[in-house]
């Protein structure tokens, strides 16, 4: 084939999530595009960068066509932050990662007993209050473990101690909760089309809860993961006094351990679960975007076991390979075998390290090097 006739005939949909460390969606995809057309200099490229629900997901709302709204919030250690959430229409894409991430911890400092979720819920209620009738909540990427409590503490629900005063922030303070009311939670939300978006199916609490997968993530011990599963365990039956047996109910169901256990207050809320990546391809716009495409690219920074459980780059190969089109992958590391990337739907991977294999000098130098392996590619499927 020639390179005119590949201008004519070809075009791609580049549809990746941030490299994480190193370069956002929106990065990707123009490194990928920069790549391409260094070997095809006409080509028709498309972007649309992709998230699945945790940090990155309000940028990917915006580069797809949603406004982008700012608002002053408390973040996860007390302290104010700005967050953005994304509203196109009456449809808001929320993340709760803008205002409860452990990308707002100061470096090197951790809080698993004491960050709060407060500032995700205000972040719910400025989308409310700029008139959201559909809400898309990502979680993801939190650098707490408090079971959605201060979220819903900002939202107008009430938890006390055995003295009647409100319980301290964090997951480590739900020990000392005795009551909960939850009948001053914002009645908007009785109206509002509430879906919680996340790339885990986690409980709220035991083995596979929040606490014990990802509370060492955000600095947890050993014994921190036990005071805060227990403590999350209390929650959940101090709640089932409250609102009876659906407490308990949602507490085991899948998504309920999302983000440190917000994905339990979400649901609380009315919220249903849906997986992160597919609902977010929904939103974004993705199913049109891929009939237009004759090859798809998709990538994260590391595309490894993890990728295969509801990530971006395998819920964008699911639906490409649905939809009979041919899907390659960019990445900064790999640690998938062949064969597991074919049975993900993905014809081959093309990640930094091929090219450098130091991870100190590639992360770093990540854009030009993705536009190198992009250039490859061209070579391998556009000529």
């Amino acid at each position: 084939m020639t390179d005119g006739a590949v201008t004519e005939a070809a075009r791609v949909l580049v549809a990746a999530d941030k490299f994480k460390g190193s370069l956002t969606a929106v990065q990707v995809a123009e490194r990928v595009t920069a790549g391409l057309r260094r070997v095809v200099p006409e080509l028709e490229v498309e972007t649309l960068p992709v998230a699945d629900g945790g940090d990155g997901t309000v940028a990917a709302a915006v580069a797809a066509g949603f406004e982008r709204r700012e608002v002053t919030v408390t973040g996860p250690v007390g302290e104010p932050v700005t967050a953005a959430f994304a509203l196109r229409g009456t449809t808001a894409v929320v993340e709760m990662a803008e205002a409860s991430g452990l990308q707002l911890l100061p470096e090197g400092v951790f809080a698993p007993l004491t960050a709060t979720t407060y500032g995700s819920g205000e972040v719910l209620r400025a989308a409310l209050d700029a008139g959201a009738t559909t809400m898309v909540f990502g979680v993801g990427g939190s650098a707490t473990t408090d079971g959605g409590a201060g979220m819903l503490t900002a939202l107008g629900a009430v938890f006390l101690d055995a003295d009647g005063k409100p319980v301290g922030p964090g997951g480590g303070a739900l020990a000392d909760l005795a009551s909960a009311d939850l009948s001053g939670v914002d009645p908007r939300f009785a109206d509002v089309d509430f879906v919680l978006a996340s790339d885990v199916d986690n409980p709220l609490t035991g083995p596979k809860g929040c606490a014990a997968v990802y509370g060492p993530q955000k600095g947890a011990t050993p014994e921190d993961v036990a005071t805060l599963d227990a403590a999350l365990a209390h929650y959940a039956q101090v709640l089932e006094k409250a609102i009876g047996p659906r407490a308990a109910e949602l507490a085991a169901s899948p998504g309920a351990g999302g983000a440190g256990g917000i994905g339990y207050g979400a649901l609380l809320l009315g919220a249903s679960f849906r997986p992160g990546i597919e609902l977010m391809l929904e939103v974004l716009g993705f199913a049109p975007a891929l009939e237009r495409a004759t090859l798809v690219i998709t990538g994260e920074g590391s595309l490894d076991e993890q990728t295969l459980h509801g990530k971006a780059p395998a819920g964008v190969a699911a639906a490409a390979r649905a939809a009979g089109k041919e899907v390659v992958a960019v990445c900064g590391r790999l640690a998938l075998p062949p064969e597991a990337l074919g049975t993900a739907g993905i014809r081959r991977a093309y990640p930094l390290t091929d090219l450098e294999p130091d991870p100190a000098k590639s992360i770093p130098n990540a854009g030009p090097l993705l536009e190198q392996v992009s250039a490859n590619i061209a070579r391998d499927f556009l000529l």
